[in-house]
């Protein structure tokens, strides 16, 4: 070797590790950022997250995580990269070397080494998020509504991160390179990272933090909008989540450094917590990155228990096997018509109910939102004629229930779901009624009991004279019929249930091909006021809704959101997952690429520790430690770079969801979200058996590098 460049060649084949790791890690976060982003903006995927609503915000929410964890994980893996290089680059500058000359290399293989790594992850994202989905639909599901499409755009987001992490790593090397004092620069790789005095207050405090911050940051939106009217600007009220993070980190750092063991016993494992508190800064922030990660995988892993929990507990309960209605102006089929249809499927019908309803105005509140720099306020406005709401008389209602109700003149009974909530959709306060053809009304008092009833839930009770004076005069478009019937072994009865369904979407006329939030009267009174009609089929996609359409009745959104979609036990309970699949498929694939990149970071973090602190375990190997002592001692340091993150992220994320179940439910939890909540117990362990087995293959790689036996 007679040129710096062939020397420097040599010594980068001698640490072709480190390179290697550097690579590794800059292509792992490219290619899990690239994967989630080219399945969050698949045109696939956002036809069945609506626009603004919670399912979205949430994938947005687990995506800005990932980046912070990934973006954190390549800074430290950069950072790791050149505290080795810093020894032999000090060396060379001692014997004479230029920084021009130092630049000029590192900046060709730093450029060569980013943009290979991050083009391949930037290239395979796709592949990958591909491969995952096609797995998903050989495996669990597939349907009309599966196909994955890309969108283009998708790798603007890939771009930028990569550009991110190349740019991150040149600013560290310009850095790097500025540095004056030689014999700094040569000890840089035998430098630790001590982490002062932690005062032991710092564990409670933590606690304390992350407690108050995650209610302070769950509760602040609904006080700035019930108290304040104010819809702040997206991403805002984010930042009352800052506490618990500060809490967080308050609680790994007592963690890393003091532990929480008391009196004698904190001695015990001194020589673990020692080694850990020298490398204390670099470890907090990866276990912080860890928990973090931890917490949107099974965020989105619990979607799918409680989902599923939730529905299949709703099917069961139903108190009828096959409910419908529809419009008295369509030609669909009558008792009559279903029964020799049962006939011709061997079903046999054991009760049937057929009862009238009708569609009137009702009172209410208007929002009037006004726009501003700061976010959207509004105030309410009292109106007589707001919206539309389905009545039935009391007569109507006992024949479809069995109940003997009795509705006093002038009182009007709201229907709520079988545990008497209004899941946010029904309200209690109507007093005034309008018959939208003849313009008559009716001043009514809403009863403060409300009537528990699912199969029902959203309609609204008048007595039989209240209610044939109210509706006198009314239209067959404004008129419905109600019907139910229960069969004999409803589970053997799905080809009947998918042919009377497939009856109703074939008689439906286009007047009734509407989307579930469309209201007669709003419509009504938009046309009035020559004004456009949000919900209307030539409206909804500039709202990022999809029209309904008889041609898609498969699809999830026709299932999930036509106004008049039947309520058939065994056919909803056998599609469901059909139904979902999308949903479900997405937060499934976003849990698996946090997992992994939780995979990835623990495992790199724990082979680091153990390179770091090589020189240490063969000083204790030299003063006589036994390898029962050095694999007690990698043991506690590996598991406190795994289990400590997990645990509590894990810890966190549960009872998170739990709160959010239970404020949903205005202070209590139903017997479907506790069994949701049992089996997300049951994920957890699952995951936890995953992490586990990572955890046992990392130590064996650590005590291989260390040569101690495992």
């Amino acid at each position: 070797m007679t040129s710096f460049s062939q020397v420097y060649a040599a010594l980068r084949k001698k640490n072709i590790k480190q390179y290697a790791l550097l690579a590794g890690c800059c292509f792992f976060s490219v290619l899990l950022i690239t994967a989630y982003v080219c399945m969050m903006r698949s045109p696939t995927i956002l036809n069945v997250l609506p626009e603004g609503g919670d399912s979205r915000k949430q994938v947005m929410m687990i995506f800005v995580l990932a980046v912070l964890g990934c973006g954190i994980f390549t800074t430290y893996a950069s950072g790791l990269f050149f505290r080795h290089k810093s020894r032999e680059t000090g060396i060379f500058m001692a014997l004479g070397a230029s920084r021009r000359q130092l630049k000029g290399l590192l900046t060709r293989e730093l450029a060569l080494l980013s943009f290979a790594s991050c083009a391949a992850g930037a290239v395979l994202g796709a592949p990958l998020a591909w491969l995952i989905w096609r797995l998903f639909r050989l495996l669990l599901v597939d349907t009309e509504d599966m196909p994955l499409s890309f969108d283009p755009q998708a790798y603007l987001f890939a771009l930028a991160f990569s550009v991110f992490v190349i740019a991150m790593l040149f600013i560290m090397l310009s850095r790097f390179i500025r540095r004056t004092n030689i014999i700094d620069v040569v000890n840089e790789s035998r430098k630790s990272e001590p982490i002062r005095e932690v005062p032991r207050r710092y564990g409670p405090m933590g606690i304390a933090l992350l407690v108050g911050g995650g209610l302070l940051g769950y509760l602040t939106p609904s006080f700035f909008i019930n108290v304040l009217h104010w819809y702040p600007p997206e991403g805002l009220t984010s930042i009352t989540y800052l506490p618990a993070l500060i809490g967080l980190y308050l609680l790994l750092l007592h963690t890393v450094v003091n532990g929480w063991r008391q009196g004698k016993n904190r001695y015990k494992h001194i020589i673990i917590s020692s080694m850990m508190k020298f490398q204390g800064r670099q470890t907090v922030r990866n276990m912080l990155v860890i928990t973090v990660l931890v917490t949107g995988a099974y965020f989105a892993s619990f979607y799918t228990p409680m989902l599923g929990t939730g529905a299949m507990m709703g099917f069961d309960s139903r108190k009828v096997d096959y409910a419908f209605h529809y419009r008295s102006d369509q030609d669909m089929p009558g008792k009559d018509e279903i029964e020799r249809m049962a006939a011709e499927e061997n079903v046999t019908i054991t009760s049937y109910a057929s009862q009238p309803a009708a569609i009137l105005g009702i009172d209410g509140q208007k929002y009037i939102e006004t726009r501003g720099s700061l976010g959207v306020t509004y105030t309410h406005e009292y109106t007589e004629l707001l919206s539309s709401g389905p009545f039935l008389s009391e007569s109507a209602f006992n024949a479809l229930t069995g109940d003997s109700l009795n509705i006093a003149p002038g009182v009007v009974m709201a229907v709520f779901d079988d545990e008497g909530n209004s899941n946010y959709w029904m309200s209690n306060d109507v007093t005034l009624i309008t018959n939208p053809v003849t313009s008559e009304v009716l001043h009514v008092a809403s009863s403060e009991q409300v009537l528990s009833n699912t199969m029902l839930f959203g309609r609204r009770v008048l007595d039989d004279t209240d209610y044939a004076r109210i509706t006198e005069g009314l239209t067959d478009e404004w008129l419905e019929e109600q019907v139910f019937f229960n069969v004999n072994n409803v589970s053997d009865t799905y080809n009947f249930a998918k042919r009377l369904f497939y009856t109703t979407t074939d008689r439906s006329s286009p007047e009734v091909e509407v989307y579930d939030s469309w209201d007669p009267v709003a419509k009504m009174l938009a046309d009035q006021a020559g004004e456009d009609y949000v919900y209307d089929k030539e409206y909804l996609a500039e709202n990022g809704i999809d029209a309904i359409d008889y041609r898609q009745r498969d699809s999830s959104n026709f299932r999930m959101f036509w106004k008049y979609m039947p309520q058939f036990r065994v056919l909803d309970k056998a599609d469901f997952i059909k139904t979902t699949a999308v949903f479900l498929m997405l937060f499934i694939f976003i849990a698996i690429i946090c997992f992994a990149a939780v995979i990835v970071i623990a495992y790199t973090r724990s082979l680091t520790i153990g390179l770091t602190n090589a020189q240490v375990y063969d000083d204790l190997r030299r003063l006589g430690a036994s390898n029962s002592y050095l694999l007690k001692t990698v043991k506690g340091q590996i598991s406190k770079v795994y289990f400590t993150p997990i645990f509590t992220g894990t810890v966190i994320i549960y009872a998170f969801y739990a709160m959010i179940m239970y404020f949903n439910d205005g202070g209590n939890l139903s017997g479907s979200e506790l069994a949701g909540m049992a089996n997300c117990l049951v994920l957890i362990a699952a995951g936890s058996a995953l992490l586990y087995g990572v955890y046992r293959f990392t130590l064996r790689k650590v005590c291989g590098i260390l040569n101690i036996q495992c």
